[in-house]
């Protein structure tokens, strides 16, 4: 699903005009990228937790020289689903 078809569903769901629909979807999702950005942790209950982690610095390759490199320390969205979503994608039948 891609952001477009998400407002439309969250328009048709709730009788609201496209309009206000894209404004409801990128307040949540800017919302969240602020409180990740802030180091906050975002849990909705029911979906899943978003996080902020941190990845240390490392040695790598570039793959198409086998040139080795410095790759930097750098923070990385992280999603652990919750329980709902992870019973819901094993449902058998």
């Amino acid at each position: 699903m891609i952001k477009s078809e998400l407002v439309a569903a969250v328009a048709e769901k709730n009788n609201l005009t496209h309009t206000n629909a894209e404004r409801v979807v990128s307040t949540v999702l800017n919302t969240i990228s602020k409180a990740l950005v802030n180091d906050n942790r975002v849990e909705l209950r029911g979906f899943g937790v978003l996080s902020v982690r941190q990845r240390k610095p490392r040695a790598a390759r570039n793959p198409k020289t086998g040139a080795g490199v410095q790759v930097e320390a750098k923070r990385v969205p992280f999603f652990k689903a919750g329980k709902a979503i992870k019973e819901a994608l094993n449902k058998k039948g």
